[in-house]
C-alpha cells in the first residue's frame, strides 16, 4: 500500500508528465502543521521508498555517503499505478 503522501507524489508527477521538482511535493503539507525540517525528511524517505519499489526514477546529486534527490520521474509501473489511483479518485466522487 502507498501512503497518502506517496499517492500525492504519484499523482503530481503523473499530472505533469515529465521530470518534476521535489519542491512541488511540499504542497501536500500546505494544510498540515508539520515543521519544514520534518517535511523534507518525510518526503525524502517517501521518494527513496518509491524508487526502491521501482515506481520512480530519481535525479539528483551523489555524495560519497548519500543521494540528494532533486527531481523525479515515473516509470511504466508508476504510471500504471498512478492512473489506477486517478481512476479510483474520480470514481469516489458522487453526485447528489
Amino acid at each position: 500500500m502507498l501512503s497518502s503522501l506517496q499517492q500525492f507524489i504519484l499523482l503530481k508527477v503523473l499530472e505533469r508528465g515529465e521530470k518534476t521538482e521535489r519542491g512541488i511535493f511540499r504542497d501536500f503539507y500546505r494544510t498540515k502543521k508539520t515543521r519544514k525540517k520534518y517535511q523534507e525528511e518525510i518526503i525524502t524517505k517517501s521518494l527513496m521508498s518509491m524508487i526502491d519499489r521501482e515506481l520512480l526514477i530519481g535525479y539528483g546529486k551523489r555524495t560519497p555517503h548519500k543521494w540528494f534527490v532533486t527531481h523525479a520521474r515515473l516509470t511504466k509501473k508508476g504510471q500504471k499505478i498512478g492512473r489506477r489511483l486517478l481512476e479510483e479518485k474520480q470514481a469516489r466522487l458522487s453526485l447528489r
